[in-house]
């Protein structure tokens, strides 16, 4: 019993051990994608698809706020001219074709104007280009796998509890964002994201680079991106998972191409992966 015992300590103190070996050689990275305090707007926007949904809620914001003014205004206007005060005596008509005709065809316009708009910027995200690399996401009760298909490899991330977030080069504002093992992508490149859940469903989320996909069991969702600045980019499950789902964090960083090709070659040969023919900027 006492060997089981020290047998199960030494694999619990082995975990961490592992998980950090696995970011040993990749360069000090600045958080970059990540809450801040009181923050009411949106975080750094790393790539085309964060900057187009930035785009696109100012537009809508503009738009709204404009008729929520024109709204108003017409209810002020309505209470001061036409309250019994003002207008003792109220008109008896029942139809005015041009203000029905109008109410119609405005609202029409705009949402012609917003589709037109925001259609081509859902197309772009749902139309998945030519990866550089794939990585298959699995989520389950409460953390995630990833699997380097094209590598043969996969292992998966934890969140950190607090004691260990300074071993693995994070400071206390990190906790419940942080990860024992970070999902590690080259700047610059086209990454194809699959998703999909071993129980239940989950949604994986990375709001800097304005991504977003449920993992549903026994089917493969897909996503992309192309990083355009290293750093340490935060996400979270954004799919209620049951009572663990608020700490089942999502860590990527954003590494240089030869930082991540160097990477790419210590994990493989961690996690018995298959070794790699060719580099990406052979590829390209």
């Amino acid at each position: 019993m006492r060997l089981l015992t020290k047998a199960a300590a030494l694999a619990a103190l082995a975990v961490p051990l592992r998980a950090a070996a696995q970011d040993q050689g990749l360069p000090a990275l600045p958080i970059v994608g990540a809450p801040a305090p009181r923050g009411t707007g949106f975080q750094p926007s790393a790539t085309e698809l964060a900057r187009d949904v930035v785009w696109l809620d100012s537009l809508l914001l503009v738009i709204i706020s404009a008729i929520t003014v024109f709204v108003l205004v017409l209810l002020l206007l309505v209470i001061l001219r036409y309250n019994r005060g003002a207008n003792p005596t109220p008109a008896r008509f029942t139809h005015n074709s041009a203000l029905e005709v109008t109410w119609t065809v405005v609202p029409i316009v705009i949402l012609v104007v917003i589709g037109a708009f925001s259609l081509p910027i859902l197309f772009k995200q749902q139309e998945i280009p030519e990866a550089d690399v794939t990585i298959k996401v699995t989520g389950l009760q409460w953390f995630w796998t990833y699997e380097y298909v094209d590598h043969g490899f996969e292992f998966s991330s934890f969140m950190l509890p607090r004691e260990e977030l300074e071993a693995h080069g994070y400071s206390q504002s990190e906790y419940l964002l942080a990860t024992d093992t970070a999902m590690v992508v080259p700047v610059g490149k086209t990454v194809v994201v699959q998703t999909t859940g071993a129980d239940v469903i989950h949604s994986w989320t990375v709001p800097a680079f304005g991504v977003k996909q449920d993992a549903v069991p026994g089917r493969l969702g897909q996503l992309w991106f192309k990083a355009e600045r290293e750093g340490v980019f935060f996400g979270q499950c954004s799919e209620l998972c049951g009572k663990d789902h608020a700490y089942m964090p999502i860590t990527v960083k954003v590494v240089r191409l030869e930082d991540y090709e160097a990477w790419l070659d210590r994990a493989i040969a961690e996690y018995g992966g298959t070794p790699r023919t060719t580099s990406l900027a052979q590829a390209n």
